[in-house]
Parts: structure tokens; sequence; C-alpha cells
């Protein structure tokens, strides 16, 4: 992004001799610079909610909201003010996009392109997560051109603040925002660096997630011994749902509004340990999933630190209906076929975005948006950074970018918290120097070297694995 750079010349008057009364003029005194707060309060639409404690030394952090129109073609109606963050190091530096995809962390944290920029970053809460969700809420203007449109505009706010080169970036959903923003907006960032995005474009065939669940890890032990705690925790459907109405009651959840009923909400979770284990969990934990010997409880445990049995109940899941209205009108989703465990299934086609959201929000999906940006990505996409990690479901069916300084790596045996740094040294050194490239930073460093001080190093991701 070739932003205009704006300089200020400094115009200084000499002292001039005043031989009369021996007197010099006067020099006019140079203008402050204002403040980084008070130019941030300046922009249209810009609100900064409040300036934080400096989360490491030479760092300012501000949460702020932008007024976005809720609806981007009437950009005179309704409105809403969206949050986000930014965790600035200096006008001088990059700047990075941080998309979460979802609701917007309050603590400073640097996004692994921000730690190896020494950028500054912004982090954008998607619209629809609360409190960035306007009243009342029309839903069919939650959709990826809205959401393009609202990063755009924020972009747009701060290029005259921010003049050096723009990198966007996001994790699993926020991945897949980062890629859609630049498809709608190619000219905002410089380059993209998507982290396990997925890419659902053929929303009907996802025999790729079945491949991938038949052959992912070292053994087939471990993929064996999680089938089989599948089967034997429905085999013991009432003892198991009992638990569940035990764990409900003390934990103040209820089922009412998604799924209806505990058992219902258990066959959900049941049918999502295989998932949620290889995208959080993996080889390393392999030993710890129970045998057919196990009690009730022990399996009931088991299953609710791999899937999490408060999820599914509408305390858990209500508050992500932003991404399954996504996935249910656009986004996709993932369905194996769970073909091991047909005959002890009790709610056919219930692994689709429409069952986790409440009767209101389901909606029908139009395959149209997905065909596009994928066309896009493979044909005209350029300066795109994809990173995936082996034992990751979500990378069953990946970007494939085309050939213009683009570029998909995998990390070797990691899940959902694929990074540049746990690539292989060759291809680490490679992807870094290539984002440095983008963002106009020269010399090189590495992944692991760029921390700093007390600033959180966490990418945030969907804390619980959305369908």
């Amino acid at each position: 992004m070739s932003i205009r750079r704006r300089t200020v010349a400094a115009a200084v008057l000499p002292a001039i001799a005043m031989s009369m009364i021996g007197l010099t003029a006067a020099v006019p005194a140079q203008a402050a610079e204002p403040d980084l707060r008070d130019r941030l309060e300046a922009l249209p639409n810009v609100t900064v909610t409040s300036e934080q404690p400096a989360p490491a030394p030479g760092y300012r952090f501000f949460l702020l909201t932008y007024r976005q129109p809720v609806d981007h073609t009437d950009p005179g109606g309704q409105t809403f003010e969206q949050r986000f963050q930014l965790l600035h190091r200096a006008e001088d530096r990059p700047m990075v996009l941080h998309t979460t995809g979802y609701d917007m962390p309050e603590y400073a944290f640097r996004s692994e392109p921000t730690a190896l920029l020494d950028a500054n970053q912004i982090s954008v809460e998607q619209r629809f997560f609360t409190p960035s969700r306007p009243q009342p809420a029309d839903w069919d203007t939650l959709n990826i051109w809205q959401a393009a449109t609202d990063h755009h505009r924020i972009v747009q706010a701060l290029a005259d603040v921010y003049t050096a080169n723009w990198i966007s970036t996001g994790a699993s959903k926020g991945g897949m925002t980062s890629v859609y923003h630049r498809r709608y907006y190619p000219r905002d960032v410089d380059g993209v660096v998507a982290y396990v995005a997925p890419n659902d474009v053929h929303n009907k065939s996802d025999a790729a997630y079945d491949r991938f669940f038949a052959t992912v890890g070292a053994t087939p032990e471990c993929r064996t011994a999680l089938k089989t705690l599948q089967r034997e925790a429905l085999s013991r459907r009432t003892d198991l749902v009992n638990l569940y109405d035990d764990y409900a009651a003390a934990n103040d959840l209820t089922f009412e509004r998604v799924f209806g009923s505990t058992d219902k909400a258990f066959e959900m979770t049941v049918l999502d340990v295989e998932w949620a284990f290889w995208q959080y969990s993996g080889e390393s934990a392999c030993g710890a999933v129970p045998g057919p010997e196990a009690t009730d409880q022990e399996i009931f445990d088991f299953i609710d630190s791999v899937a999490g049995f408060g999820f599914y109940a509408d305390e858990g899941i209500t508050p992500y209906a932003p991404y399954y209205h996504q996935a249910a009108t656009q986004l996709g989703w993932p369905q194996p076929k769970f073909r091991y465990l047909k005959d002890l299934l009790r709610y056919p086609n219930l692994y689709v975005a429409n069952s986790s959201l409440p009767a209101e929000l389901r909606s029908r999906h139009d395959p149209w948006p997905m065909t596009d940006v994928d066309r896009w990505v493979r044909r005209q996409a350029s300066e795109m950074l994809f990173v995936y990690g082996s034992n990751d479901p979500w990378g069953a069916e990946p970007f494939h970018p085309s050939d213009n300084d683009s570029h998909t790596y995998t990390a070797p045996g990691a899940n959902h918290g694929a990074d540049i740094a746990a690539l292989n040294p060759a291809d680490r050194a490679a992807a870094t120097a290539t984002l440095r490239r983008w963002a106009g930073v020269e010399g090189a460093v590495s992944a692991r070297s760029a921390r700093v001080g007390v600033l959180d190093e966490r990418d945030p991701r969907d804390i619980r694995r959305p369908l």
C-alpha cells in the first residue's frame, strides 16, 4: 500500500539584530506536535474510550471504537460502535491489522507478525460480537463484504497517522477474515499472513475431513482410541446424560434456546471430541484417552476437558451466534460422516452450523461468496502467506494461493496453534523474510527472538472450536 507520506518542514526564522535599541527579534515558538491521543480523537468516527497503562516500555495502549454504518450500502442509515484496540510502537513503524474474526481481547498482546516487525497493531472486533452489535440487529448485514468494509474504513481512518506499510493478519476465523478483506480491498495492505484459515469452498463436499481423521497422527492406535471412546460414551448415554444434568444444575446451564435438551447437547459434544482433540491436544495427549474399562465419571471428565460440556449449553454457545450464522449463510462448515457412530446416533444431520443457532437465526447457505473468494485467491491474489499445522483438522481444506508472490507453509506436527515459529528452519526463514520485505523492514529477525518484556505474545484464537 503506497500511502502518501506527509512531511512537515519546520521553518526557523533567524534572529535579526536591531541596532537602534540593541534588541533582537523574537523567534516564533515552534508549535508543539499534537499528542497521539489528541490525533486519534480528532479522527472522524473514532472515539478513544481509554488509554491503558503502558504494557511495556516504549509502547502505548488504547481502547477505541469506530462508528460504522450497519449497512455500508446505506451510509446514512443506522450505525453502531465497533470496538478495536491500538498497540502503538511508533508512527514510523509498520502497522499490523489484526482481524479477530470474533470478539476483541481487552489486554495488550502482539500477534506474531507484530512481534517479527516490531510494529504497531490494531485488533478489531468482528461485527455482531457484543458489544459491537447493532441494536436492533439486522442479521442480514452480517456478511463477509460488510465486515471487510468495516476494516477498510478503519484502515482509511488511520492511514494518515500510520504511513508506513500495513500488514493484515489473523488466525482461524480471523485468518479467513483477513483473506476476505484482501479480496474486496486489495490496496489497503501490503501483505497478508493468514494462520490456520479453512477454506470450505464446496460446502457439500467434505470428504477431505474424513481423509484427515483416517490418517492424522503418527500411529493408528490414537485414532482408534478416540473413536472407541466416542462409541463407549454414546453406549453409556443414559448414565452420562445424568452426569451432564448434574453438571448443568451445578453450573446454572440451560438448553432451551439452541439444542432443546441435555441429551441432544450431549450427542453434539461427543461428536466434537475427535475434532477438538486434534485441534487443541494431539499426539502428546493420546495416552490420556480413557479406555472401555474407564468409569462413567472418567469418560465424562475427559470429554469435558477436550470438547467442553459447558460450551454446548445456551450460556456457552450463544455468544458465538455471529460465527455460526456466518457459517450457515456463507462460510460453510465441516461435516465428517461419523460412519463408525451411525448406529448410536439419535439426531440425524446434527453436526451442521444451523444446529448451533437459535431457531430464529437459522438460515440457508449461499455457496457463491466462498466460490468467488477461492477463485480470486487462486488466480489473482498477491502478497498472501498461509500457515497451517499438519495435525489441525481445519487445514484439511486450505486456501491455495496464486503464484503472485504468495506462499503456503505447513508446520509439521502442529495443530491449531501453528505459526511461523513452528515451521522447519528453512521455511521459517523464508516466511519471515517475505513478511519483512512486504512490510518494508530491513534486516532479519528470528521468530523466537522477537519477544518483548511483559507484552502478551498470545495470538487470541477461538477459545472453543466453533463448528
